[in-house]
């Protein structure tokens, strides 16, 4: 059986990034995904699902350094689904995807109007950003498997 995610999007607000007791970092963070496509009449319609993305260890520590609102993430991961009950006993579930791979591919430009001549406008080319090539960190989970090169990958 598979259970995997693969996602494009960009973060809707600045990741939030904890520390379990033994220092271990986890990131939480909201991706956006937007699908456009034209309806039988010809109207653009444009559809944003929102994914709860779940980071551990390497991950998180990249997510803290280099990631924030406006940035555009490839993510892998495998879907989990968790409830609770609130104080007033209402039962939550949530569905989050847990990486196990994450790139950044690009940030949203704060401030265009000072940028030095020449550099990429806002809608030109997208720039890829100067972190680890997809750092992979175990899943605390026993079944977590990692692909430890990816130049492996047979495609």
């Amino acid at each position: 059986m598979i259970n995997k995610v693969i996602l494009i999007g960009n973060v809707g607000a600045d990741p939030t990034i904890r520390y379990l007791e033994g220092g271990t970092p986890v990131a939480n963070l909201r991706l956006a995904t937007t699908e456009i496509y034209k309806n039988k009449t010809g109207d653009r319609i444009e559809q944003t699902e929102w994914h709860n993305i779940v980071l551990w260890r390497v991950l998180a520590q990249v997510v803290e350094s280099h990631v924030k609102k406006g940035t555009q993430l490839y993510i892998e991961g495998k879907l989990r689904n968790r409830s609770w009950e609130d104080q007033n006993k209402v039962i939550h579930n949530i569905t989050e995807i847990y990486a196990d791979t994450m790139q950044v591919l690009a940030r949203r430009k704060e401030n265009t109007e000072n940028a030095p001549a020449g550099s990429p406008s806002p809608t030109g080319p997208r720039e890829k950003r100067d972190v680890p090539a997809s750092p992979r960190a175990p899943l605390p989970t026993p079944d977590a498997t990692a692909v430890e090169d990816p130049d492996d990958l047979p495609f």
